[in-house]
């Protein structure tokens, strides 16, 4: 059986700008174009749909999702391998946050006492997560899985008070370096004060006896090398502040 793209639509529960989108990039040819100008498609394009949207619901990028229909090399198994992976741990993060909002509503109820330290058990996990997701690769290559995995630990440990602290330290530094960004000088007073909190929020969460000056630099370094961090800086303090800490970062390790 043939059919439309409004028939296909129904019928996969996707919609129809999706197919003509899929079609656009290759990824889902319709079978044949009819007379009067419609897409139609086939029992081929029926399956295939069904393997494009598993891989969707399996949080594959349609890049990913076009090599594995199209290009024989690419290793089916490696990539379900890995994917498997991130769902066990998506699975975990999730059991961790629904534990913690049940224990939440218990104590809320006087079932039990939660303390400090479970009330942020899950949102830590979670930052964790999305930090490895984001930044693990770099991260790892740059100084090593036992140094990560060290300061992953110690941020999972990590109190309530020494948490806010953090938070703390990352609002003062936001603030110096738009009054340094405002003077324009990473030698300025602001600029170094900045330079000096980031060193004071790195002990939180570098593992004991890991700073060096080297390494701090080294970080602030890739602040303005890789463009996620360059922008996180952007969107949170302005234009120009990676570069602005990297700079200010420098001098102050130079001393």
């Amino acid at each position: 059986m043939n059919y439309t793209v409004t028939q296909m639509s129904r019928l996969a529960g996707v919609s129809a700008r999706t197919l003509r989108y899929y079609d656009k990039i290759g990824l889902l040819k319709p079978e044949f174009i009819n007379e009067s100008g419609y897409r139609m498609y086939g029992p081929k394009q029926v399956d295939l749909l069904q393997q494009i949207l598993f891989y969707r619901e399996l949080r594959f990028s349609l890049k990913e999702i076009s090599k594995m229909l199209h290009v024989p090399s690419f290793s089916l198994i490696g990539a379900l391998t890995e994917q498997h992976q991130k769902l066990i741990a998506e699975q975990k993060r999730l059991d961790l946050l629904i534990a913690t909002v049940e224990k939440a509503l218990a104590a809320q109820k006087g079932e039990l006492i939660m303390s400090d330290q479970e009330k942020f058990e899950g949102f830590k996990k979670q930052m964790l997560d999305q930090n490895e997701k984001q930044y693990g690769k770099e991260i790892h290559e740059k100084y090593g899985d036992h140094i990560v995995n060290q300061s992953n630990d110690q941020f999972a440990q990590m109190s309530k008070e020494d948490y806010e602290a953090t938070v703390a330290i990352q609002n003062e530094l936001i603030q110096n370096l738009k009054q340094a960004l405002k003077l324009n000088d990473p030698a300025s007073e602001p600029a170094q004060k900045a330079a000096d909190l980031h060193r004071q929020w790195l002990f939180y969460f570098w593992p004991e006896g890991t700073y060096t000056k080297e390494a701090h630099a080294g970080l602030a370094q890739m602040y303005v090398d890789d463009s996620r961090f360059t922008h996180y800086y952007e969107d949170h303090v302005a234009e120009g502040a990676a570069k602005m800490l990297r700079d200010a970062v420098r001098i102050y390790t130079s001393k």
